[in-house]
């Protein structure tokens, strides 16, 4: 298949650039499989889609999105991928002519020096002097297609409510609708996959069977293990759990507890050994992410779904409504 076959036009103005005031108001669109039927519902229903009775589970990752986006005293920017040591960064930084190695540079009172470049991929291997006020100078790295800079507000916003281990550059999106009272009564259960910068780059071979996915860590518990065993039905909130659960199922055979880095693409032909459904937001054209859930719902469907979307103004992307596909 080809990437420009995922493709579709969306008007800017249906883009969120900023949340809803209540995270549970999200509309959610319903996509029926099987009947090719389409839904209108308020993602505060999500409970008459889920059933512990019929066996059902929810499967999210409790990642937590980390500032990793900085900037020195020349207001150069510094994107930090992983925190090899406290001191010891692999960044992306822009632009990378200024940052040969021995390059020394100043964020707040911290000194970094480039001591590497790795060859494949141009990421700078940084040693500061002493640890990087985080707090004071570390942004999160909102997506491009928001068009501003990170508030103070997106530090609670643009985290899930049950995010727990830290390592995320975004937001696992899809988890942003949930608020205790909504998800507390739902069977569930969490995975843990760390987002990197790979979720925002651009798929740039026409033919998607030559596309290299960028790897992610993440981790299965035992007890998220046994609930998936034991469920009829699994429904990963996200792509991200997604991509992990049958990850997992692939190299294992079944969801065993486990944890390992994976660069799985889905896209339409994938057999999937675990996911029956799955509740996800709004992707960008011809994006993998689109990709993924034309996996599961079929090309026709999902692209019929986001041009009905787009006629009804849903709100598109991280901080836009939901589609839930059963």
């Amino acid at each position: 298949m080809l990437t420009s076959d995922f493709d579709y036009h969306l008007p800017p103005e249906l883009i969120a650039s900023e949340p809803l005031a209540e995270r549970s108001a999200s509309r959610m669109m319903v996509v029926h499989r099987k009947e090719g039927r389409i839904e209108h519902c308020m993602f505060r229903d999500v409970g008459q889609f889920i059933s512990k009775e019929a066996g059902d589970l929810l499967v999210l990752n409790d990642t937590r999105v980390v500032p990793a986006r900085y900037f020195t005293d020349k207001g150069h920017e510094v994107l930090r991928l992983q925190m090899l040591t406290p001191t010891r960064w692999r960044c992306m930084v822009k632009p990378g002519k200024k940052f040969r190695v021995a390059h020394t540079f100043s964020i707040g009172e911290a000194t970094g020096t480039v001591v590497e470049i790795m060859e494949d991929n141009g990421d700078r291997i940084i040693e500061f002097d002493r640890v990087v006020d985080e707090s004071k100078h570390g942004h999160l790295a909102l997506p491009h297609y928001m068009g501003r800079e990170d508030q103070p507000a997106d530090r609670e916003r643009y985290q899930t409510v049950f995010a727990r281990a830290e390592g995320s550059i975004a937001a696992p999106t899809a988890g942003l609708h949930f608020t205790p009272e909504v998800l507390d009564p739902l069977p569930h259960t969490f995975v843990t996959l760390h987002v990197g910068v790979g979720t925002f780059q651009p798929v740039k071979v026409e033919n998607i069977a030559e596309h290299k996915m960028h790897s992610e860590v993440y981790e299965v518990s035992a007890a998220t293990a046994q609930a998936v065993q034991q469920a009829k039905r699994v429904i990963p909130v996200g792509t991200t759990a997604m991509r992990t659960l049958e990850t997992v199922a692939r190299d294992h055979g079944k969801v065993i507890a486990t944890q390992g880095s994976t660069d799985i693409f889905i896209h339409p032909g994938f057999e999937f050994k675990v996911a029956g459904g799955l509740l996800t937001n709004f992707h960008l054209p011809k994006s993998t992410l689109i990709m993924l859930v034309s996996a599961l719902a079929g090309r026709e469907l999902i692209l019929e779904a986001y041009a009905e979307a787009i006629k009804e103004k849903y709100r598109f992307f991280s901080y836009g409504d939901c589609m839930m596909i059963v």
